[in-house]
């Protein structure tokens, strides 16, 4: 266990220079090539890593720095690649073939339904599984780029809200001992923002088809969707079974068998090497299926996972002296720094700020494993901070830089870093801060 030490500051450098680096290296004219190759992204990446771990070295020792970057490589990084990856392949494999025309309708009503699926297939497999879709959709259209935007806003963020599977911090939730199903108590705020999201991003995308330089110039009214690759919907059903059911250290439902480390992990690489098998190479290029954006990911989120668990010991040590009271106090507070940190490790972080002893536990309050209990409010306000602000930056989300990526390959040019955070500032703040009055006063 880390301890806080007085130059906890400097601990924090690495990660902050890593979420600059990102910011800022594609950019630069000099650098914007160079950091296109995602094996520059991992020189980045790694060498924050390392500075972290020589932070710990100093302020720890040898053995602590060790110990902390193999239990945040094995315990945390692992099982989040693996999870994003599994979806990825998989859902790389199903081809949904439309002749739809890009109208502001159509737009509206693919994202929307690839939200409303979010939170069944997990916010990477919707993501990969509509994305594809929405860009051949919008192929003839000049500006595309706010689609996309909108796109990781309510399918690869806020669309996941409704389950444990839909997005990581939910999942850890139900880990803890949060029931299963009582994230649906989530679904007034889930649904006010998406509508809200939905209208405006239906009414920017009016304004822009109408002064859109390429139009698509079908005649044809038909509508016509074809799915190949379906076998993969097995495939996706399989991991999220693994996901649920495959809970280390705990007992298969109905058994009294438990489940050992890692056998979750295996059994989802096992269904992704069977999509691959049962896959044709025909159908994998006609999705434009390659390893880059999920490779990104990965190297990326590496450097991220190590660099921040400074940032995060520090928060663990004063979130209980923050201040904290009242759910709309939680909502920010858990999502500012789900914004920048990922959003699992910090629902967790608060998660436990919140969390009282079960024999100081008021009627009505969620028991959670290790004698703790927590108020539903709060819990509440947590979780939606967690899920709907990991939108507010490229790197809130694993889901969100995959997206980026995928739309990028296919010749959309995406706002940079502070570009896609204009964004958020200009349209999600404002949509959560309405979340705040109506629902977490």
């Amino acid at each position: 266990m880390l301890a806080v030490h007085a130059l906890w500051m400097v601990g924090t450098v690495p990660f902050v220079a890593l979420l600059l680096l990102i910011a800022v290296l594609p950019l630069v004219p000099r650098t914007a090539h160079w950091w296109h190759h995602n094996s520059s992204k991992a020189i980045v990446s790694l060498t924050c890593a390392a500075a972290t771990a020589a932070f710990i070295v100093f302020t720890e020792s040898s053995s602590e720095a060790g110990t902390v970057v193999a239990h945040t490589l094995v315990a945390e990084f692992i099982p989040f690649i693996v999870l994003l990856g599994s979806l990825f392949v998989i859902a790389g494999g199903i081809f949904v073939r439309s002749d739809v025309k890009a109208t502001p309708a159509i737009n509206t009503i693919i994202l929307a339904v690839g939200a409303l699926s979010a939170s069944l297939l997990g916010t990477t497999g919707a993501s990969v599984l509509f994305i594809r879709p929405l860009l051949a959709a919008n192929q003839h259209r000049t500006r595309v780029a706010h689609t996309v935007v909108f796109f990781i806003f309510v399918v690869s963020n806020i669309g996941g809200s409704l389950l444990p599977i839909g997005d990581p911090p939910l999942f850890l939730g139900y880990l803890r001992g949060i029931p299963f199903f009582w994230t649906l108590s989530l679904w007034g705020p889930w649904l006010f923002t998406l509508a809200v999201l939905l209208a405006i991003y239906f009414i920017i995308d009016m304004r822009m088809a109408r002064t859109d330089g390429h139009r698509d110039t079908r005649t044809s009214s038909r509508c016509t969707i074809a799915v190949e690759g379906g076998l993969n919907v097995l495939w996706l059903a399989g991991v999220l079974a693994s996901v649920i059911l495959l809970i280390p250290g705990r007992a298969l439902v109905g058994t009294a068998w438990i489940v050992p480390e890692h056998l979750r992990e295996v059994a989802m690489v096992g269904f992704t090497l069977v999509s691959l098998a049962t896959t044709s190479a025909t159908v994998r290029s006609k999705c434009e299926f390659n390893w880059g954006p999920i490779v990104e990911v990965a190297v990326l989120f590496a450097g991220i996972f190590v660099s921040m668990q400074v940032p995060l010991a520090v928060l663990a040590e004063n979130g209980a002296a923050l201040g904290l009271a009242s759910p709309a106090s939680y909502f920010w507070a858990t999502g500012s720094l789900s914004s920048f940190l990922d959003n699992a490790p910090t629902y967790l972080v608060f998660i436990t700020a919140a969390s009282v002893d079960t024999a100081a536990a008021a009627p009505g309050m969620i028991a959670l494993d290790g004698g703790r209990a927590i108020d539903a409010a709060l819990l509440g306000a947590i979780s939606l901070g967690a899920v709907c602000m990991g939108a507010n930056t490229y790197i809130g989300n694993g889901p969100n830089f995959m997206v980026k990526a995928m739309a990028e390959q296919s010749g959309v040019k995406m706002p940079s870093f502070f570009g896609y955070m204009g964004w958020s500032v200009a349209v999600l703040i404002p949509t959560l801060a309405l979340v705040t009055v109506v629902f977490l006063r």
